[in-house]
Order: C-alpha cells, then sequence, then structure tokens
C-alpha cells in the first residue's frame, strides 16, 4: 500500500468508495427513527393512546426507552454526525439541500441538548413536569418531533434525489458511485 493511500482519512473515504452504503446505513436508521414517530402519532391520533402510553413500537417492550433523554439527545447526535460526516460528498444541488439539513438538526440537536440538561439538572423549565424544549411552549412534543424529523428528513430526500440523479456539472465532481446514471451523466459534462 503506498503512503498516499495510508494518508487518507476515515471521512475521506466515507465520502468516496464507502459513500453508497455509508447513505444506506445512514438513511436505515433515519427511517427506523421515523417508524418510531410514525407509530406513536398511529397510537395518539388512531388509537387515541394516552400520550404517556403511546411510545412508538420500542415502546411497547422498554418502556423506559421512550422517557429517556439521553436516548433522544443520542439520537439527535447521531443525525448530527451522520449529516455533517456525509456531506463532503454531495455536490451542487445536492450539497445545498443537505446542509440545509444539517442546521435544521443542529437547531434540533440544540433542543434535545436542552431537555437532556433539565433532566441531568433535575430542574424542568417553567415548573413543567416534564422537561421542555424551545418550541415545545407552543407545540406538543409528539406533533413537535414530527416536525422537526419532517424537516430534516425533506431536504435530506431531495440532497438524495439531486446526489443519486446529479446534473452532468455536478456528477463530474462527485467522488462516489452513488449516482444511478453516473457513467451517463459524467459523458454529458
Amino acid at each position: 500500500m503506498s503512503q498516499g493511500a495510508c494518508a487518507i482519512s476515515f471521512r475521506d473515504r466515507l465520502n468516496g468508495p464507502l459513500h453508497k452504503p455509508a447513505n444506506q446505513a445512514f438513511m436505515f436508521i433515519v427511517l427506523a427513527h421515523w417508524a418510531e414517530h410514525l407509530t406513536q402519532a398511529w397510537q395518539v391520533y388512531a388509537l387515541h393512546w394516552p400520550r404517556p402510553k403511546a411510545g412508538g413500537m420500542l415502546g411497547l417492550w422498554f418502556p423506559w426507552m421512550i422517557t429517556s433523554e439521553v436516548l433522544h439527545y443520542g439520537y439527535a447526535l447521531v443525525m448530527l454526525a451522520g449529516l455533517w460526516l456525509l456531506k463532503p460528498g454531495f455536490t451542487g444541488r445536492s450539497k445545498a439541500w443537505w446542509t440545509a439539513a444539517l442546521y435544521i438538526q443542529f437547531w434540533h440537536h440544540i433542543e434535545h441538548g436542552l431537555l437532556q440538561g433539565q433532566a441531568i439538572a433535575g430542574q424542568n423549565l417553567l415548573g413543567s413536569p416534564v422537561p421542555l424544549s424551545v418550541l415545545q411552549l407552543w407545540i406538543p412534543r409528539v406533533e413537535l418531533h414530527l416536525f422537526y424529523n419532517a424537516v430534516v428528513f425533506v431536504p435530506m430526500l431531495v440532497a438524495m434525489y439531486w446526489h443519486m440523479f446529479p446534473e452532468p456539472a455536478d456528477a463530474s465532481a462527485q467522488t462516489c458511485s452513488c449516482a444511478w446514471h453516473h457513467s451517463h451523466a459524467a459523458q454529458h459534462a
């Protein structure tokens, strides 16, 4: 192995030859999280379960997980890290949309940090019986997290579309094999 090959960082590999499987793994995590939130919303709105009992799929078997701010903050960090780690592999339009998702997730992470801080301190904002985030003052938690997940997920989907079906100029800058018609797009560059 040449000395130059050894100098390639993990992040460079993630955004080059490993970008496609890394994106697939990251999207699996994101979709599993969506499944949890959508199940919880189904439990609240379709099954009319009391909100404390509506814990998604995992919450049915592990109710302590859903009330754990550590779990939620950990997922917010995983999302933030995934968006940041995979960002260099995106080009042109896809990079702009991926960056938008990263910025929105950064705010979502701040909100979860506020919740985690209250849990650690044992002191909730405004005397609330549960930790509160800023927007939770106006929007109930189930709906707020559906909103947050949607406003991060939609730009991710748009970014993935433009990444998999890039314009010729964007395709020529890609260092991964994510584009479905990469060779065709590169020929027209």
